[in-house]
């Protein structure tokens, strides 16, 4: 029996990291249910690393030292913080391709979402135009605050542009990767860009077998997330993953691309499923995804297949 492990994604600071290990196990039960199957493997073989706090005190602009340390299970107390210029650039760029997705007439739509008669210059210091974009987004996904996706890509920008912050959450949920044993690896959302460049980094360093990759809710094809990854090492297949399966809803705001050959082209190609309902308030939670038929099954015929 293969060791699995699950890498969260944002916004899951000041919880409890065992019960939100619990929920992840949960949801996959959920799923593995609609199959006529449970969760096959005990739960000492489920590794969770959680860098939920310390990835929250860091973008706060704490040190590593004064951060949460990352470890399988634990809390810390978490902390906010203020946006610099070159993340409010990064928000905008996130959040007008994520229009751009849904609108055939993007700037049109945004327009159209301000107040009557409001003249507003474009660009991330207006706080009006970023409302209309805001506003666009939650046209097409009611549930899903537009706000919810801007806070995402900070977390994403504080991990592709700070060398200090990123080698603090890699090497915590490295860690948690067993070595010279099989483990299937499942991310979701900002976890699926970490677990990826964990993966890559590491494919000549650690002796990890990973014989199946799962992302769910993925961000990685959004062009400037792709473009800051390539500029920390160029893309690449990890060589430590024997496949690749990725799903996504197509309502997810998160998730805009399957990770195919046009927008996350890589050699060996990558399997995408679209067809999943996510059925969580946002189209972007974890327990609509854990609780897929197709997705639960994926990850159990993985876990149980002969190492």
């Amino acid at each position: 029996m293969r060791d699995l492990v699950f890498v969260h994604g944002r916004a899951q600071q000041h919880k409890d990291s065992m019960a939100l290990k619990d929920e992840w196990i949960s949801a996959w039960a959920d799923g593995l249910k609609k199959n006529g199957l449970s969760v096959p493997l005990p739960h000492s073989q489920i590794h969770f690393p959680y860098y939920g706090d310390t990835l929250d005190q860091l973008v706060a602009g704490k040190s590593p030292e004064d951060a949460a340390k990352i470890v399988v299970r634990g809390v810390a107390p978490g902390a906010g913080g203020e946006l610099s210029l070159e993340e409010k650039a990064f928000i905008e760029a996130v959040l007008l391709e994520s229009v751009e997705h849904f609108e055939k007439d993007p700037e049109g739509a945004i327009q159209r979402a301000l107040p009557p008669g409001a003249i507003i210059e474009k660009g991330v210091l207006n706080w009006g135009w970023v409302q209309a974009i805001l506003e666009v987004l939650d046209k097409h996904v009611p549930s899903a605050s537009g706000m919810s996706v801007a806070l995402a890509t900070r977390d994403v920008y504080q991990y592709l542009t700070n060398d200090v912050t990123r080698t603090v959450i890699d090497t915590g949920t490295a860690s948690a990767i067993p070595e010279n044993k099989e483990a299937v690896v499942v991310s979701h959302s900002l976890g699926t860009v970490v677990a990826y460049n964990v993966l890559r980094q590491n494919s000549q360093k650690q002796r990890w077998k990973v014989p199946l990759f799962v992302t769910l809710g993925s961000p990685l094809a959004v062009a400037v997330i792709k473009q800051k990854l390539a500029g920390i090492k160029p893309l690449g297949f990890p060589a430590n993953v024997a496949a690749w399966f990725n799903a996504m809803d197509e309502r997810d705001v998160v998730s805009l691309y399957p990770l195919d050959k046009e927008n996350f082209p890589l050699t060996p190609a990558i399997d995408n499923n679209t067809d999943v309902h996510n059925g969580t308030s946002n189209a972007h939670g974890i327990s609509g995804y854990l609780g897929d038929k197709v997705v639960a099954k994926r990850i159990y015929d993985a876990v149980i297949a002969e190492a």
